[in-house]
Formats: structure tokens, sequence, C-alpha cells
């Protein structure tokens, strides 16, 4: 596959994403609009994988979206930092996903993971994916493991293993407020994880680099990562999306070949 399908290939595999304290529901819904409108524009590229919100525009997103293919999806769990009561989290995320959200992006309780409490994080991620799968069964649990406080390889793998057995669907490198955010060394980690837990289990783990992706080259760098440790079967938004907004216009300028600022 050439660079360029590779661009058009990943537009369809963003989150794209606005988490700014600025953020209000007029400016949602006219994000959630453009995407509406996308294909008047662009009617050969794909449309995002979803928009990722605030739990509290979950409702917003689900309302003015045409095109339900395109998933809503919220950071819960008092994100990025997690540092709130279980029972908190659990109502933050099972209201986001009442109010329409398909997919929740919680962070690993790095205040129990980093005191050498795994028992405690593995429980929050079971609690937390217990209390959004009863109010929509498929809805999709991402697990964010903020890999840039984690720093060493094999705690990596350690949280990338506790998430997958918790119960996550996909497994993310970082929020994005903290740095470093995404690196393909700790990309790398978390494929090698994943490709072993899939061969014990069975069960497919997606993957969501996070954090400091902007450029064309980043796209393929993290391409080539997943392709070449997890596979084609891996190659979809089913199992691989970036969280990488700023990179949506510049894929779309190196497919036109001319500067595009459309989302």
């Amino acid at each position: 596959m050439d660079n360029k399908e590779i661009y058009k290939a990943v537009l369809g595999m963003i989150d794209l994403t606005s988490l700014n304290g600025t953020d209000t529901y007029s400016k949602i819904a006219a994000m959630t609009e453009k995407v509406n409108r996308f294909h008047d524009s662009f009617p050969d590229y794909p449309l995002p994988a979803s928009i990722c919100v605030y739990p509290n525009f979950a409702k917003t997103v689900a309302t003015v979206r045409a095109d339900k293919d395109v998933h809503v999806t919220v950071v819960g769990g008092c994100f990025p930092a997690s540092q709130s009561t279980l029972p908190v989290k659990i109502a933050e995320c099972a209201g986001a996903v009442a109010d329409g959200a398909d997919e929740v992006d919680i962070v690993l309780a790095l205040n129990s993971f980093l005191d050498h409490n795994e028992a405690e994080a593995r429980r929050e991620i079971v609690e937390i994916g217990a209390a959004v799968r009863a109010v929509r069964p498929a809805v999709h649990l991402k697990v964010i493991l903020e890999t840039g406080a984690l720093k060493d390889p094999a705690l990596i793998a350690d949280a990338s293993f506790l998430a997958m057995e918790a119960g996550a669907d996909f497994i993310k490198t970082s929020t994005g407020k903290m740095q470093p955010a995404a690196t393909p060394e700790a990309a790398e980690v978390m494929c090698r994880c994943i490709s072993e837990y899939y061969g014990k289990t069975g069960r497919m783990v997606g993957f969501k680099p996070a954090g400091g992706i902007a450029t064309p080259e980043d796209a393929v760098t993290y391409w080539n990562i997943v392709s070449d440790i997890l596979g084609e079967k891996w190659l979809n938004k089913q199992y691989f999306r970036f969280g990488a907004s700023r990179m949506a216009n510049n894929l779309l300028s190196a497919l036109e070949g001319r500067e595009v600022k459309y989302y």
C-alpha cells in the first residue's frame, strides 16, 4: 500500500476530538455539522470513525450527527487524571452512554497502578465496563494507559495486560494532556502485548495512539507498527484508531496537494 492509500485509510480511523475547557454546546454542534457536510466537499474520502468529546456533550453529538457509523466517543472516568471516587467515575461514564455515547475512553487509575495496587486499578476498569455495558451492551471501552507516566517498557506491558484482562476493547497510549504522549516505542510494546494476548485468548483488542500525532508521516509510522506486529486484521477502524484531530487537515492537504483547513 502506498502512502496516499494509507493517508486515505487513516482519515477513516480518526477520532475527531475537541477536549477544550472553552468547548460549548454550539461549538460541538458546529464540529458535528462539519462532519455531516464533509462529503459535500470531499466525496472520495471516508468520514472520521468517531467524534470525541467530554461526557456532557454526548447528547449534542448524538443528536446532530447524520451518520450513525460515525460513533459518539466520550472521555470519561474524570479524564484526564482519573482522580475521583469510583462511584463518580461510574456515574459519569454510564450517564454518557445513556445520552448516546457509543464508546467511552477512560484513564487507567494511575493513583492505584503506580502505588503497586494493580488489583484496585483492575477493579475500576471491570466495574466501569460492567456499568456502561449494562446501559448498552455494544458500547466500546477504551483504556488510556498514559504511557508517558509509565516510562519503563515493562510497566507499559503490565498496564496493557491489566487493561485487556479487565475487559478493555481498546488500549490507548495517552490523554494528550501530558508529555511525552504517544511514541512509537510505547506503541510497539502495546501492540506486542495485544498480539500475545490474542494468541492466548483469541480476543482481538484494538489499539489507539493519541497525543502529539499530527503529520502524515506520523500516520505512516503507526500504520506500519500495527501492520508489522498485528497484521492486516487490525488495519480497520474496528481495531485501529488515531486520537489525532490535527492530523485530519494535514492528511487532506497531502491527498489534495494543497493546504486544506476543513476541520
